[in-house]
């Protein structure tokens, strides 16, 4: 299978590393300034247990050619438009794409542009982040991705990604709905981007003041009440795993949203929240802690757009 990973970021790159690394034909597609420390220093990836250097093949939009039969496509969404302009070049007929982005709306605008039928649903359980000098650092385990055909069939695409994936030492269990685990994924990254915006402060700082855990509880309480009026309600077992993560003493658990707001950098508040937050209003499920995250996000917007 001919792999092609849309940038080398703390995702995309982990997950690009581990194919290469297992010796799979994989190629990064990347901007050239990230293909120039790249090339310089190569990939690296460091986490509990783990200590890898490649020198990977790479590639930029204007070099790309040949059509490719995995797309991996695990870029923010304030550069999904850019990317897509960037991969349309390596889909072919058969080209599989495997988003791995939070949230939904990616999926329409991927299918508009690609065709419904080239697009997978996805969900990436990875906790990496791209260090000073460009390296990525696993700081927890597991690593799972989760995939399948949007409308629940068996799919042999679908199981030839899974292995190869698995044989890259992925976890990838089966998942009978994938829109299901989507949507349990976007509830879980939403409350924690709320609940550390909001507050200020990683999970541990929030759950350690009075009040705290409760507050986080109430936020998970919203975004699943949406989940489940849009016909995905969240297990018990995903709920309780997500209550327990709130309330984990000292965490310095933070999401990759809060850590672009306090670095000043542009977020994904609307895919993020915004997306959320207008499905809940078209749902009739009051979301008021949500909409106040979302309205502070996009305060933090108008002043990064502000200075340029």
């Amino acid at each position: 299978m001919r792999v092609l990973t849309v940038g080398a970021g703390a995702a995309g790159g982990y997950f690009g590393a581990r194919l290469a690394l297992a010796g799979r034909d994989v190629t990064f597609l990347v901007r050239p300034r990230r293909a120039e420390a790249l090339r310089a220093r190569g990939l690296r990836v460091s986490g509990p247990g783990e200590e890898i250097v490649l020198d990977p093949r790479l590639v930029t939009a204007d070099a790309l050619e040949g059509t490719y039969d995995l797309v991996l496509l695990s870029v923010k969404s304030t550069s999904l438009e850019a990317a897509v302009r960037d991969l349309a070049p390596a889909v072919g007929p058969g080209t599989a794409i495997l988003p791995l982005l939070n949230g939904m709306a990616h999926l329409d605008h991927l299918a508009d542009r690609f065709g419904d039928g080239a697009v997978l649903g996805g969900v990436a359980k990875v906790v990496t982040t791209l260090n000073e000098r460009g390296d990525i650092l696993r700081m927890a385990p597991p690593t799972v991705v989760l995939t399948g055909e949007r409308d629940g069939r068996p799919s042999a695409r679908v199981d030839a990604v899974r292995e190869v994936l698995a044989g890259a030492g992925i976890d990838t269990p089966e998942v009978p709905d994938i829109i299901g685990a989507m949507w349990h994924k976007w509830v879980f990254i939403t409350t924690l981007v709320a609940v550390t915006c909001l507050a200020r402060g990683a999970v541990g700082e929030v759950n350690a003041v009075p009040g705290g855990t409760e507050f986080g509880l109430a936020v998970l309480a919203e975004a699943a009440a949406v989940s489940a009026a849009a016909g995905y309600p969240v297990p018990e077992s995903e709920l309780g795993f997500t209550a327990r993560t709130l309330a984990t003493p000292d965490s310095p658990l933070t999401p990759s949203l809060y850590r672009d707001l306090l670095a000043g950098h542009p977020t994904e508040v609307e895919h993020v929240l915004g997306d959320l937050s207008a499905r809940a209003r078209a749902l009739a499920v009051p979301t008021p802690l949500l909409d106040l995250a979302a309205v502070q996000l996009r305060v933090h917007e108008r002043r990064v757009a502000a200075v340029g």
